[in-house]
């Protein structure tokens, strides 16, 4: 119980959900030519699935949580997969005007931010329960600063049971968005290698070729 108790005290879940939130939310601001389906599903089925992620995490289902947290996580990329296909497509056919084209790859680049620090908080060293479960973080996907410290320099600082939370997380994929590569935390796992190497093809499609277009059609 006093397990349990100090993981339910740990790093602050609500951001990750917050952040699944916020992803429907922007879905919701796109243009209907831009989303796959009614502007307003991805926000609905997200909210669903939550609501049994929490109640089973709150209840010790852990491995459900894990398995509803995955399958929130994989729609929210289908979502933006799909509208990404779809700006792409509308981009030299003037089918939106240049200036929804630049707001919706506006919102699709923070998109690719939120999505990407989901998979990593999600999937880092077992996911956020396992991770919680040990006194400290010395090992997963990503070298964080933190890892590289002495004993005696994490208890001067503060840090001997640190543990990576989703703001980590968050930093590290807006890094990757903005710099196209890794920037304070190197990759070790080549799953990670992976998904950061998909992270930045899509914000370089994002970030240079759509706004580029649009500049262009003005």
């Amino acid at each position: 119980m006093a397990l349990e108790a100090q993981i339910d005290q740990g790093e602050p879940r609500w951001l990750a959900a917050l952040a699944l939130l916020a992803i429907g939310g922007i879905v919701m601001a796109l243009p209907d030519s831009l989303t796959l389906g009614p502007r307003w599903l991805v926000l609905v089925l997200v909210g669903g699935l939550l609501v049994p992620a929490v109640i089973s995490h709150r209840r010790g289902h852990h491995t459900l949580n894990h398995v509803l947290g995955l399958g929130v996580n994989g729609l929210v990329t289908v979502a933006m997969v799909g509208s990404l296909a779809l700006l792409i497509k509308a981009s030299p056919t003037r089918q939106e005007t240049p200036e929804a084209l630049l707001r919706s790859a506006a919102a699709l680049w923070m998109t690719n931010v939120l999505v990407f620090a989901s998979w990593y908080w999600r999937l880092d060293a077992g996911g956020p329960h396992q991770r919680d479960r040990r006194p400290g973080h010395v090992d997963g996907a990503f070298l964080f600063p933190q890892m590289t410290m002495d004993a005696a320099a994490k208890a001067a600082a503060g840090e001997s049971a640190w543990s990576p939370g989703f703001v980590d997380y968050l930093f590290l994929a807006f890094n990757t968005s903005t710099a196209l590569s890794p920037t304070d935390a190197p990759v070790l796992s080549p799953w990670a290698k992976l998904l950061m190497m998909l992270q930045a093809m899509i914000s370089l499609t994002i970030v240079v070729l759509l706004p580029a277009r649009a500049v262009n059609i003005l």
